[in-house]
């Protein structure tokens, strides 16, 4: 399934006067290849907890691995909100996604087994997983409950000439 091309929408306030909407299929790109991403989700008590994970674009759709017993899986299974970010840390060049979207649990065994496919394209085998019967990964650090996140809004920040580019789905 593949996403229609989302509405972009430069907002001038936050943009350099030579800026220009960010196209879809730049930030589709970057995520795909940015190898770290910053997961924001909820506590139960309504305060924000940020944990970096790493993730593959497959599908269009983020996806990501947790133990059951963390946080973000607690928080998760109360609040599927949530927020994925990649970037850079430097001021004048990069760009910055954030992704706004609901975490989905994957136990699709066709599903996961790509999924898990994608990881080991991208990180290497020191990220193989397999694919449990009950439907999560098992790994080196045991099992891992899987989540897909297709984006319902995004935003990008470009440096150096800066911009914000916001992505309508």
């Amino acid at each position: 399934m593949s996403l229609n091309t989302p509405t972009a929408e430069l907002d001038p306030r936050f943009s350099s006067d030579a800026a220009t909407a960010l196209p879809w299929s730049d930030a589709r790109d970057h995520l795909a290849q940015a190898e770290l991403f910053w997961l924001c989700t909820v506590r139960p008590d309504g305060r924000p907890h940020v944990t970096p994970l790493i993730a593959v674009w497959l599908d269009d759709a983020l996806y990501f691995c947790t133990g059951a017993s963390e946080r973000k899986a607690h928080n998760l299974a109360d609040n599927a909100q949530c927020v994925l970010t990649t970037g850079n840390n430097t001021l004048n060049a990069g760009l910055d996604i954030a992704v706004e979207g609901v975490a989905e649990r994957i136990i699709d065994l066709a599903t996961l087994a790509r999924i898990a496919a994608a990881y080991v394209a991208k990180y290497g085998e020191g990220w193989r997983f397999t694919v449990s019967e009950d439907g999560a990964f098992i790994g080196a650090g045991g099992e891992a409950l899987v989540y897909g996140v297709r984006p319902a809004v995004a935003f990008g920040f470009g440096k150096g000439t800066f911009s914000q580019t916001r992505w309508r789905f």
